[in-house]
């Protein structure tokens, strides 16, 4: 078993800064080559404590907060704007970088990148869903829809 230090939230196993335990072969062939964790050391606990204090500047603080958010966010359809094709294929595909600055230019509020999930890669025009978990009691469903580029 391998003890690591959480850099990312991953599902089912914890939140950035948890220390946690898995397998050798998990820790060497998913968590580390992708930088979700870093290996845990006696040193480490500085690392854990600043990981810790990101991750607390980053999330909403209150429940009551999170759900005013929640609220402003399915309220309104968000749109984002790609470069596509004559087909309407985009070239790539939206990500949840491009959907975080998309939230922030229509004056929703700041979120974090790294809270929204999308269900399905976005790879043509057209209207989407994708959930945005603001703390970890609320999660909210945002209305996307994707245009071309003008």
């Amino acid at each position: 078993m391998s003890k690591l230090i959480l850099t990312q939230e991953v599902t089912g196993l914890g939140a950035p800064g948890d220390v946690v335990e898995v397998k050798d072969g998990y820790a060497r062939n998913y968590l580390l080559p992708r930088g979700y964790a870093l290996t845990w050391t006696k040193g480490g606990e500085k690392d854990v404590e600043r990981i810790r204090q990101a991750r607390k500047a980053r999330e909403i603080a209150t429940v009551e907060e999170a759900q005013s958010v929640a609220e402003k966010l399915q309220a309104k359809t968000v749109e984002v704007s790609v470069k596509t094709g004559d087909s309407g294929r985009l070239f790539g595909t939206v990500g949840a970088a491009q959907i975080a600055e998309a939230v922030e230019a229509a004056g929703l509020g700041s979120i974090d990148r790294r809270t929204v999930q999308l269900p399905e890669r976005i790879k043509a025009v057209g209207h989407y869903t994708a959930t945005v978990k603001l703390h970890p009691e609320v999660t909210a469903t945002i209305d996307l829809q994707v245009v071309p580029a003008r």
